[in-house]
């Protein structure tokens, strides 16, 4: 056992390998969580104890690469290799091994312990196929544990390798059998390491580190820092300059990437058993739903479904909600009545919570199954597959292949989204997505398109819904293409990924998933859009003379009436109509309640209340143009608080955001003025 006073073990892994899982088993509350210095990147750090041994353990960003091209690649890298970290735990999620390994063999070349813990193997029993256990440490020279991290089992097994393999410096026994590979090469390197590369390779890898023992005679692992050599890594270049003129005269990069796959398919055919059986059957769906012209139509296909069932069993199930809101709010009343509330807290009760949060709460049911269904298509597999076919798509507008997850995550939310434009390595990439991934719909805008499309489109409601959420991703790809012209800049380093093997969803998976996102939705609804509520009932029933009965006369209306000429063109001239939009600035759903709280009726998501509002519209002027242009203005203008504080975090300047905030503003007024006026030629 180690004698050290403390162990420090970092934890890495590919993003959902269930490495935070793993490591929140082992540290329970003693976690403590900032960001490293300098940069935008959660740190996490607990302590965990082993027969009287203090481990000190760091969970680092999930990355699927050590080369340092986003900010998560380039933290994990420099603490790795610092005195920071003593033992790596490589964290392997066991059913996609072949994606996780590639890793794996870049954490062996840093010459440091590594422990593989080969976490989900449940799933790989599920799968009917097995890995050898025995064959695996052989191959790779390092202990490979199998763990849970969801049902806690092999912690004390997993460190008890590390505490044992933290005092050795060299990987081993390896046991290679190479098939038809016999190196003639004048070192025996098979026995030393894990990945050996063709002779051309390990020569000029040789030749190098001969010339790094001339210059820097102290550096620890030379062979890691020739490899980097050769890929031309600018951090390794700078940092220790030698003269590799007739050796590195170009970058093998290429090269090196493909034999490491090489030896991962030599790996995964000695120990992992029962696999091609269910390759061929991945493959088979693969050869539709990733192929170059099938690939988008079926995608499209896919997200008219989810929609359908988000209209057809979420405005069944939304009815029973609204029935429950109406008995409720009549009851509410009748008792306040009853007992003899003061009108006007009645009307703050009534009209400003009930009616304001009530509203939203009626839309569950629709954001619920929105959220099932994509959890669904998450945990299958095929979302990875979307972003596959995605890729020289997003490329050929200017944006890297990345940049497509970040915009996958603006369907549910623009701050999680945001914050996801960190792992683009390229600062113009990153701001170019910061900057459109706002246009994708979030769930937030989806009651805003339920009520509106509902009230004027009738049994096209689902069709108006679904190509809001098509303009969205439309004018995210034009303004990218567009700026990328004007700057001239190129994507770069398009989108790696190893496409997984197809799956019968978890359903504890996907329960886990849905709840959050619905305990999330719920906590908007009982915090700032209830104090949103509150606040808009203010304005609304106070002015200049104090509390006014007349809404026309209250602080909310002098500040619409201002911004009417210039919301005239785009069919929103109407002040109650820009009040709702501006008080949306706190949360979209707000839109819906301030229209309740604006309009004076009550239970405005029922039959009943949307009647009345579309009479009520209509008797302004507003139709069914006013409606489609105001729910393509809440598509395109500005985002929630929330995410625009996300992106003041990421781009670290206020001038950046309010400048994206402006340009957000602007095109919101030119599409919703276009279309509107487009609509007006054609009824």
């Amino acid at each position: 056992m180690n004698s050290k006073k403390s162990i420090n073990v970092g934890f890495i892994g590919n993003p959902n390998c269930g490495k935070t899982t793993l490591f929140n088993a082992f540290t329970g509350a003693n976690l403590k969580v900032a960001n490293w210095p300098g940069v935008t990147v959660e740190k996490k750090e607990g302590t965990t104890y082993y027969q009287g041994q203090e481990f000190r353990l760091i969970d680092l960003p999930g990355i699927y690469s050590l080369t340092s091209y986003s900010m998560e690649e380039t933290v994990s890298r420099e603490c790795i290799m610092s005195d920071e970290v003593d033992v790596i735990v490589d964290v392997i999620d066991a059913s996609s091994l072949e994606r996780n390994l590639y890793l794996t063999l870049q954490l062996l070349e840093l010459g440091k312990p590594v422990v593989l813990a080969l976490n989900m193997m449940d799933i790989v029993e599920e799968r009917g196929m097995e890995l050898d256990l025995h064959r695996l440490p052989e191959m790779l020279g390092v202990p490979a544990i199998p763990v849970s991290a969801r049902k806690k089992s092999g912690l004390s097994i997993l460190m008890h390798a590390v505490a044992h393999h933290s005092e050795m410096q060299a990987q081993g026994p390896l046991i290679h059998h190479h098939p038809g590979l016999h190196s003639s090469h004048r070192h025996d390197h098979h026995s030393e390491y894990a990945m050996v590369y063709t002779d051309e390779i390990e020569d000029k890898i040789d030749a190098i580190i001969v010339r790094l023992k001339e210059t820097y005679p102290d550096l620890e692992n030379k062979r890691w820092h020739a490899i980097k050599y050769l890929e031309a890594d600018e951090s390794v270049t700078s940092q220790y300059p030698i003269d590799v003129t007739g050796i590195a005269d170009r970058s093998y990069e290429k090269e090196i990437i493909n034999q490491k796959y090489d030896f991962i398919e030599e790996v995964i055919g000695e120990v992992l058993v029962n696999k091609s059986q269910k390759a061929a059957f991945t493959d088979r769906i693969d050869h539709f739903l990733t192929h170059r012209l099938l690939g988008l139509p079926i995608f499209l296909a896919i997200m008219a479904l989810v929609f359908f069932l988000t209209f057809a069993i979420g405005d069944w199930l939304k009815g029973y909600f609204e029935l429950l809101l109406e008995m409720f709010s009549g009851a509410v009343g009748n008792f306040l009545t009853g007992i003899h509330v003061n009108a006007m807290l009645q009307s703050l009760i009534l009209d400003g919570v009930i009616s304001g949060v009530g509203g939203i709460l009626t839309f569950l049911p629709n954001i619920f199954i929105l959220f099932l269904a994509l959890a669904i298509l998450e945990d299958s597999g095929y979302m990875s597959r979307v972003a596959f076919v995605m890729d020289d798509i997003m490329s050929k507008l200017g944006l890297s292949g990345r940049a497509f997850l970040p915009l996958l995550l603006g369907f549910g939310c623009s701050v999680p989204a945001v914050m996801a434009s960190r792992t683009l390595e390229d600062p113009k990439d990153r701001f170019k997505t910061v900057l459109v991934t706002p246009f994708m719909s979030c769930s937030a805008r989806l009651p805003i398109y339920v009520l509106f499309s509902s009230m004027f489109f009738g049994k096209n409601a689902m069709l108006v819904c679904y190509s809001l959420y098509l303009l969205g991703i439309v004018t995210a790809i034009a303004t990218a293409f567009i700026l990328s012209k004007i700057d001239g800049s190129k994507a770069s380093h398009s989108l790696l990924i190893e496409l997984p093997e197809y799956k019968s969803p978890n359903a504890r998976t996907i329960a886990i998933y849905v709840w959050q996102k619905i305990k999330d939705y719920l906590t908007k609804a009982g915090t700032v859009i209830f104090v949103a509520s509150v606040i808009l009932w203010v304005i609304l029933n106070f002015g200049p003379s104090g509390y006014v009965t007349d809404i026309s006369q209250s602080f909310g209306a002098m500040i619409g009436k201002l911004a009417v000429p210039l919301f005239r063109p785009a069919g929103l001239g109407y002040w109650q109509i820009i009040v709702a939009l501006i008080s949306g600035i706190a949360a979209k759903e707000v839109v819906v309640s301030s229209c309740s709280v604006l309009f004076g009726i009550q239970n405005i998501t029922t039959a009943h209340g949307m009647s009345a509002m579309a009479a009520t519209l209509a008797s302004m002027g507003f139709g069914a143009a006013n409606a489609y242009a105001m729910m393509v203005f809440c598509l395109l203008y500005i985002p929630c608080t929330a995410t625009i504080g996300t992106m003041h975090r990421e781009l670290h300047s206020w001038k950046s955001t309010i400048g994206i905030i402006l340009f957000q503003l602007g095109i919101a007024w030119i599409m919703s003025t276009l279309i509107y006026h487009l609509i007006l030629l054609f009824i």
